[in-house]
């Protein structure tokens, strides 16, 4: 049963954005099986829906800023939550896992695991 990958749905309505990241990326990484180990890949699938109705505490929907650099002269791109939000809720989401899982060579194929959907689909 420690190495079956079995499915986990998650509902995002009214969750906090980063203790959801956290627990996410746990399930991702398998820690909540008995065999886990950090060198292995024994977790499972994740789907999220109503990723739109997650929030942040504080004033962060103001504060927060996603930045991006291309490596060219000129190339920083900044992209604020709320204009995040409106656009592509998901990707803040997905951001987030991303950054609490460990950036290793697991990372790419933990994420591939990771589905999420704008609404209640």
């Amino acid at each position: 049963l420690a190495y079956i990958r079995l499915w986990h749905r998650a509902d995002a309505s009214g969750r906090i954005l980063g203790k959801f990241a956290a627990r996410i990326a746990n399930v991702l990484m398998g820690k909540h099986k008995p065999t886990w180990h950090p060198s292995l890949d024994y977790g499972d699938y994740v789907v999220v829906t109503n990723a739109r109705k997650i929030v942040v505490s504080g004033n962060k929907e103001d504060q927060i800023v996603y930045r991006h650099h291309t490596m060219f002269p000129g190339g920083l791109h900044e992209r604020k939550y709320k204009n995040l939000m409106k656009e592509q809720p998901e990707e803040i989401l997905r951001l987030a896992v991303a950054g609490m899982l460990p950036k290793n060579t697991l990372r790419d194929r933990r994420m591939e695991r990771l589905k999420i959907f704008e609404a209640d689909e």
